[in-house]
């Protein structure tokens, strides 16, 4: 057990130091050597961890997806507990996909070099999908959980309404990593990308929630 949990941490760190290379220098400095160094191996260890260069990168764009993924299913687990509106828990996740800080610039980075490569990867790609049908999964059981709690009409269509949301979400990340300190009106980028999905999230769940009252 220990033997095992002692592999899958050296794996995990070997993973990190992938992410933190891509994150600064771009996909291209995370060869085996350039990961070695950055984790503190030798290069015959990470090779010990990881049989080829491609089954590295695979593992490290795993853990940025399920990194994503852990994040938002805390962010909604926290809004149970809080007993907020369904709205309101998919807004506060939906910022976990945004480029606002340092941690998610850099995810973001990683995540847009990992899709850039996709397209000559199918197995890169097929992690691309998943991620994404994830996300878009997420935000179609919280539109049908919202009809039962009256906050989302009944004839709304769940993956339609997820895939508008997704579709204006990944727009906005776009801008928000390419020009941080643009200004939009009077308002900063980050402003203004809260505020348009706000909007969007408003014309989806145009009820009032049911779900906790006594």
């Amino acid at each position: 057990m220990a033997r095992t949990a002692d592999h899958d941490l050296r794996r995990r760190q070997i993973a990190a130091a992938v992410h933190r290379l891509v994150a600064t220098e771009g996909l291209d400095a995370a060869t085996v050597a350039g990961v070695a160094r950055e984790a503190g191996y030798s290069v015959g260890l990470v090779q010990h961890y990881f049989r080829s260069k491609d089954e590295l990168l695979l593992f490290a764009y795993n853990q940025v997806t399920k990194a994503i993924h852990d994040r938002v299913a805390a962010r909604i687990a926290d809004g149970v507990v809080r007993k907020r509106t369904i709205s309101a828990v998919v807004f506060d996740s939906l910022l976990e996909l945004l480029p606002i800080d340092d941690e998610r610039r850099g995810e973001f980075r990683v995540s847009r070099a990992f899709l850039g490569r996709s397209l000559e990867n199918d197995t890169l790609a097929e992690v691309a999908r998943t991620a994404a049908a994830d996300i878009r999964g997420q935000l179609a059981v919280a539109v049908h959980n919202g009809k039962e709690c009256g906050e989302v009409e009944p004839h709304l269509d769940p993956d339609l309404a997820a895939t508008r949301v997704t579709a204006l979400v990944d727009g906005l990340a776009e801008q928000l990593y390419q020009d941080p300190a643009r200004a939009v009106g009077r308002r900063t980028l980050r402003a203004a990308a809260e505020e348009i999905i706000r909007a969007c999230l408003d014309s989806v769940f145009t009820g009032e929630c049911r779900q906790y009252r006594s």
